[in-house]
């Protein structure tokens, strides 16, 4: 009893000890708060990461790929049985993007993925990040009506293509109108004469000067269509009834640009669309920053606009090929690096753009094949067994888990995590030296008192007891204040955020960087209780030396000089 007695006597007349509680305190409420914001940011990279890579991928080398796809699929079902829960075929090739900006090119690298829609969905989240809803829930290349994300323009789809088309049309007209009346008109025909004299026999040539005045419109710089584009518009519809070609147009899907041509079919921008394409949120906005410090999305393109992809093709030596296609959503997995570079559209239209189909055999070559396994697999485990059936020395095939193909940034986290907490333990050492040179200032102060103590029977260990659980007092108080701080500023970190942004007029957390509208933030229990266990630790292992001192002090020597 005499040793809690001496305990809460040091912890209320001692204010060193209030200023060690106080260093303890903002260690440990500093870890969890680093901790939780490093194990949030962790998770939603993996949940990113991971959306777009399945759980094992089967890489060919080069962009070639390899042609047995199907054969390759087979014996993947054949080894994983119920462990596979889905498998899908892609083409990844590096392209170049254009589309028109205010009468400008615009330019962008990009990675260009070929998916199949009917089962890409099954190996990865690449649905969860598309804008539009009803492709949340099924991939299609089709171009919506409306349903699209709040922050794109207001026109969008179908309405928005509908509306340039016209603004097009209207644009076209009026300059053949403003040529025809700057260039005189030759016409000339030759006719026979109805009652032709021996002097005229044959025929005769007419030729005529027309001049046409120069349109006037009302508003120069409207951006709307000139009065009458509409009813032009429509007759244009009509004239398809009688127009010869309209017979030749093909069912199904829209006809792509390239095939116009072959088909004799006249493409409608108005009605039809390119083959679609998604594309990563990056490469279609700018986000510029705003007067009140903060930054706003502005959009180069949207849905319903063309843009036009260059690839090389599987031919040697490779040569550029293009084609337009439509912009139908927009992915966003809010990280720069896939955002920026990634561009989707169907695979079996990329193997036809690129010649990666066999003129012979008619076989389809791809560059990888995705696998998703079922929760709780070993994936580590389904890797090895697919490296023993395809080795490296007969199949020109590279085998790796999601987490192997992005090792250097995992592992780059990782590190950063571990010295951030090393340094931050810094912190709690420092309250432990502080504990350190008080114990040692009250066994120096307190020598009579403990010569007295073991004068009257108190052994050794009880002198030493004394001090040990005054560590674990102090240590246990800190933990516990920094334990309930920490988890207080963890779960309003937002706020704060918010509130330093008010204060300075700044973004604290700039989504131009990180990509994050909140701070991410994971409390894992395991983690603050070894924290808490690390602060307790350190504090009663300030105190062994100081109680070692006391528990060797003789009675005699502690009492000669009273």
């Amino acid at each position: 009893m005499y040793k809690l007695l001496l305990c809460l006597k040091y912890l209320r007349t001692r204010f060193i000890a209030l200023a060690s509680i106080i260093s303890v305190t903002l260690g440990v409420a500093t870890l969890i708060v680093v901790n939780s914001v490093m194990a949030g940011f962790t998770n939603e990279m993996q949940k990113r990461i991971h959306g777009i890579l399945s759980d094992v991928v089967i890489e060919g080398y080069g962009l070639s790929g390899f042609q047995n796809a199907d054969d390759v699929v087979a014996r993947i079902h054949e080894i994983g049985g119920d462990r596979v829960a889905g498998v899908t075929t892609t083409a990844h090739v590096p392209a170049m993007l254009n589309f028109q900006f205010r009468g400008q090119w615009v330019t962008r690298q990009v990675n260009l993925i070929g998916i199949d829609e009917a089962t890409y969905a099954d190996v990865s989240d690449f649905g969860e990040f598309l804008l539009h809803e009803e492709n949340r829930r099924r991939i299609s290349f089709a171009l919506r009506e409306g349903g699209y994300d709040d922050r794109l323009p207001k026109e969008t789809g179908w309405e928005r293509r509908r509306r340039y088309a016209l603004l097009q049309a209207a644009y076209e007209e009026e300059m053949r109108r403003i040529e025809e009346a700057r260039t005189p008109r030759q016409f000339s025909a030759t006719y026979p004469h109805p009652n032709p004299l021996p002097e005229r026999e044959g025929t005769r040539r007419l030729t005529e000067e027309v001049h046409v005045p120069p349109p006037v419109f009302d508003e120069p710089n409207s951006q709307e269509p000139p009065a009458g584009a509409a009813r032009d518009l429509a007759a244009t519809s009509q004239a398809a009834v009688t127009d010869p070609f309209a017979t030749a147009r093909p069912a199904g899907p829209p006809p792509l640009a390239g095939e116009s041509g072959q088909t004799g079919h006249r493409f409608h921008p108005g009605e039809e669309q390119f083959t679609g394409i998604i594309l990563g949120i990056g490469l279609a906005l700018v986000r510029r920053p705003t007067e009140e410090g903060k930054s706003e999305d502005f959009f180069l393109c949207a849905p319903g606009d063309d843009v036009k992809i260059t690839v090389p093709t599987d031919g040697a030596p490779p040569q550029p090929v293009s084609e337009n296609f439509t912009v139908v959503d927009f992915y966003e997995s809010k990280m720069s690096e896939y955002d920026s570079t990634f561009a989707f559209v169907p695979l079996a239209r990329l193997q036809e753009m690129r010649g990666m189909i066999d003129p012979l055999t008619g076989e389809r070559a791809v560059t990888s094949i995705q696998i998703r396994l079922e929760p709780g697999a070993d994936v580590a485990g389904f890797r090895d067994e697919l490296q023993a059936a395809f080795p490296s020395a007969q199949y020109p095939y590279r085998i790796q888990t999601w987490k192997d193909m992005q090792g250097p940034l995992l592992a780059a986290v990782q590190l950063e995590t571990t010295v951030l907490n090393i340094l931050l333990f810094l912190i709690i050492a420092v309250a432990g030296f502080g504990i350190l040179a008080t114990f040692y200032m009250i066994v120096v102060e307190k020598t009579k008192d403990i010569g007295i103590l073991k004068s009257l029977g108190a052994p050794s260990e009880g002198v030493m007891s004394i001090f040990l659980t005054y560590g674990l007092a102090l240590g246990a108080l800190g933990s516990g204040v920094g334990l309930v701080a920490g988890v207080l500023f963890v779960r309003h970190i937002n706020e704060v955020a918010y509130g330093l942004e008010m204060i300075t007029g700044h973004e604290v957390f700039d989504p131009n960087i990180y990509y994050f509208r909140e701070i991410p933030t994971i409390l894992d229990p395991l983690t603050l209780a070894w924290i808490v266990a690390g602060a307790m630790a350190i504090a009663v292992l300030a105190s062994v030396l100081p109680a070692l001192r006391a528990a060797r002090l003789h009675p005699v020597e502690a009492l000669r000089y009273e």
